[in-house]
């Protein structure tokens, strides 16, 4: 095996780490994550909000309508994560001959 088939074997390799990599720590899993660990926190505590807290809020369970709104965009995020994942490489980065990319003509 050639040098230079080893270090292109070798670049392959750590390319298809990093692309692995960069989907697990994608924003949208750490944002959609954060939100709706939050949202379960907050929801919660509204659903056990004393009389106290609901006339303080004028009778809104502010806590239990904020805490469902940030469970939905929390879930929005990571739907929108699965459906839509990383490609793992950057948009026509292998590509050497700068033609538009299409079918052929």
């Amino acid at each position: 095996m050639s040098d230079h088939t080893r270090h292109a074997a070798h670049v392959a390799e750590l390319e298809a780490r990093s692309a692995s990599r960069s989907r697990l720590f994608d924003v949208r899993t750490v944002i959609g994550g954060l939100f709706v660990f939050y949202g379960v926190l907050i929801g919660g505590a509204g659903l056990f909000a004393d009389d106290a807290v609901l006339r303080k809020a004028q009778g809104v369970n502010i806590n239990l309508w904020t805490g469902l709104g940030m469970l939905a965009l929390g879930l929005a995020f990571l739907l929108w994560r699965a459906l839509r994942p990383l490609s793992g490489e950057p948009h026509d980065a292998r590509r050497t001959d700068h033609r538009p990319a299409g079918p052929p003509r």
